[in-house]
Order: structure tokens, then C-alpha cells, then sequence
């Protein structure tokens, strides 16, 4: 019975892209920024190939490796999780999503004021941790919701659980999803519950739930599905397709649960793809230039790859990669990093050698595909 386990590893990027100075990013590195870290250690991944991948500068050269390796270009235009992710199941990007440094325009406001029945407080760029201390009593007093945006493709919504309760919230993050499309289609409309006492501090609930724009045409995954295999998704993965082409889903609370969740898979009998995002690099510690948090994330998960690679049967192949980077000692922005990434791909059907860089990241797609047997509809060129 043949299954994929396909791993991304969050912002994981191997080094600045040939077109990085076009997106303001010089000299990025989010590897070489985490093995300056005392606490960086990736000996599982290196024995598989890490440092042996193309341009990468750290880390111990070994003369063999145990995976096929391969350094990865991404070809859609923009650096956040969902062309990432995108472009990993096939869909190209020739356009970034929409992004707010100013904050939203008027009408999308009105709209959604008008919808909901409630005011607007902030429509800036704003960390999502102050945004509810610097708003919250506000928030409390007045009933109106916090929007406000990152540098990434998002529109989030704040709310205290006792002042709008949250499947209320997800209903108001469902209209903002109908009003975003189009020239202001977000890559995603984020619930942000969060709860305290009046006056604070206010803390986030792990309530928060993602609503994405569709993919915009067919994906790895819809070809899977379509073909009747399983089509697995852990962790936000279902958020980022907005759902479209899984069977089953899974959301998980950070990495560990993440790890532990693919372990159960592990143990399940099925046939086709477990697609899982482990998001604490980027979220916990690339955005907060977090050098030695994700140091620390990265040797957490090495030292649970024996226990992934030990479950594997004959036919399964587990897939690691990256979606773009997040380099955590970059100072000129907190922003995703224009980066390749690195692709390792194990298993007992698979013959070790280094691919050198690949032209997208729908490769990782097509391959996934003609292991099933099944001809890709998008650009994309397999690794077997």
C-alpha cells in the first residue's frame, strides 16, 4: 500500500534567492541564521542529506547521503504559506497576493462594518500579541472588532470570547472571506479569539481558525482525491486549500502535536498522501527573530525523525520541505525572506542522489503524482 508523507517544515529556507533583492531581502539565510545557535542540532538530517543540498554553506559535508536531495526555486511571484504551499501541490502564482502596509481601504471596512454591526478598531499592521493589549479594553467596551493585518496576505479579526463568541467570530471572518476577493483577495481571514479580564492582560485561545481563498486551479491534491486516494491533511494544511481536495484533516496545536499526530498516521492503514504543516518555525520563532527558539524547534524535530523513518513500511516515501523563509536574524523586517528550500525524499523505493535546483516547487507535486501512477495537470517535472 503506497503513502506519502509529505513535511513542511515552515519557513525552513536554505538561503536568499536569485531574486530576493526584488523583494527587499539582502543576504537572507534562515539555515545559516539557526546554526549559529547553540542549541542547533540536526545530525538525522544531515545523515539524510541537509548539508550536502545546493548552496548550502553550513552544517557537516558527508560523503554519502540517504536521500534524494534537491534544492528548490520557487516560481509564483511572493513569500508567504499560501503560494508556498500552493506551488508545492502545482499552482502557480504570477502575481503576490495583496498585502495592507497602510491597512485596509474604506470600502472593504464599510462593507464588512455594514454586514456585521459592528466598528472597526486598528486596520494596521500590528503584532497579534500587542494588538489585543493596546485594543482590548476597547475591544470590551465598545463591542467593535480588531482588524489588522502583518506583512503577510491576512486580514484578522480580534475578539474577546465573552464579547463576541467565537463561532460568532468564525461567521464574521466567513463574511470578510464573501467581501475579500477579486483585487482585494487576501490569501487568508484569520479568527483571533482571545480572552482576560477587563483592564488585561488579554492572552490568544488556541481557537484560532484560518479561511482562505480557493486555489485558483487544480491542485495535487484534487487529482489525488479524484483518483480515490486518501488525501490527508495535519495541522493548517486544510486552511491553506480551504479544504478543497482532502478527505481528512487534523488540526493540531504546534509542532509537537503535529509530529505526534503523524506518528498516528503512521500506524493507519491507507493509501495516498499525509500532507502536514509544522508552523511553529515561522509563527513562534522566525516572525519574533527568534534565533535560538528555532534552533531549538529544528533539533526537537531531528531527534523525532527516527521514530517517523522507523514506522515507515516498504512502499511509503516521507517527503520534507519548506514553504519560504522566515530567516529569525534578519533585522530589516520581521517579513517572510525570499529563499529556496530544501527538498529531502526517503524511503526504501528511493535511489539517494542530489538533484541540484529544480525550476518550482511543483515538482515536489508532479512526483507525488506519478508515484501514484497519475499524470499531473500542471507544470511540474517528477523526481523518481
Amino acid at each position: 500500500m503506497k503513502r506519502v508523507f509529505l513535511i513542511v517544515l515552515d519557513s525552513f529556507g536554505i538561503g536568499e534567492a536569485e531574486d530576493a533583492p526584488a523583494y527587499g531581502d539582502i543576504g537572507v539565510n534562515t539555515l545559516r541564521s539557526v546554526s549559529s545557535s547553540k542549541f542547533f542540532q540536526m545530525p538525522n538530517m544531515g545523515e539524510l542529506g541537509l548539508f550536502q543540498i545546493d548552496g548550502v554553506t553550513v552544517g557537516e559535508k558527508k560523503e554519502k547521503h540517504a536521500a534524494l536531495i534537491a534544492r528548490m526555486r520557487e516560481r509564483s511571484k511572493g513569500k508567504d504559506t499560501t503560494i508556498g504551499h500552493w506551488e508545492i501541490a502545482g499552482v502557480y502564482s504570477p502575481k503576490p497576493l495583496p498585502v495592507y502596509p497602510e491597512g485596509f481601504p474604506a470600502e472593504v471596512l464599510e462593507e464588512f462594518s455594514r454586514r456585521t454591526g459592528r466598528g472597526i478598531l486598528c486596520n494596521r499592521p500590528y503584532s497579534g500579541t500587542a494588538v489585543i493589549q493596546d485594543y482590548g479594553d476597547k475591544h470590551m467596551q465598545t463591542g467593535d472588532l480588531i482588524v489588522y493585518t502583518s506583512a503577510d496576505s491576512v486580514f484578522q479579526i480580534a475578539a474577546h470570547e465573552e464579547i463576541v463568541p467565537v463561532e460568532q467570530l468564525y461567521e464574521y471572518c466567513r463574511i470578510a472571506r464573501e467581501i475579500l476577493q477579486g483585487e482585494h483577495g487576501v490569501g487568508r481571514v484569520i479568527a483571533r479569539p482571545f480572552v482576560g479580564p477587563e483592564g488585561g492582560p488579554f492572552t490568544r485561545t488556541a481557537r484560532r481558525h484560518d479561511f482562505s481563498i480557493l486555489p485558483p486551479a487544480t491542485t495535487m491534491l484534487d487529482q489525488l482525491k479524484a483518483a480515490g486516494k486518501d488525501v490527508i491533511a495535519v495541522g493548517k494544511i486544510k486552511d491553506i486549500f480551504a479544504g478543497k481536495g482532502i478527505t481528512e484533516s487534523v488540526y493540531t496545536s504546534g509542532n509537537a502535536e503535529g509530529i505526534e499526530r503523524t506518528l498516528e498516521y503512521l500506524d493507519k492503514n491507507f493509501e495516498g498522501l499525509c500532507f502536514v504543516n509544522l508552523v511553529d518555525y515561522d509563527m513562534l520563532y522566525g516572525h519574533r527573530r527568534d534565533v535560538d527558539g528555532y534552533a531549538e524547534a529544528l533539533a526537537y524535530f531531528d531527534k523525532k525523525l527516527p521514530e517517523i523513518m522507523g514506522k515507515m513500511g516498504p512502499e511509503d516515501i516521507l517527503m520534507m520541505t519548506a514553504d519560504h523563509g522566515c530567516d529569525p536574524a534578519y533585522t530589516a523586517t520581521t517579513d517572510h525572506t525570499r529563499e529556496y528550500t530544501p527538498f529531502l525524499m526517503y524511503g526504501q523505493q528511493i535511489v539517494p542522489e542530489n538533484l541540484g535546483t529544480r525550476k518550482t516547487f511543483a515538482d515536489i507535486g508532479a512526483t507525488v503524482l506519478q508515484y501514484f501512477g497519475i499524470v499531473p495537470e500542471f507544470e511540474g517535472e517528477s523526481m523518481l
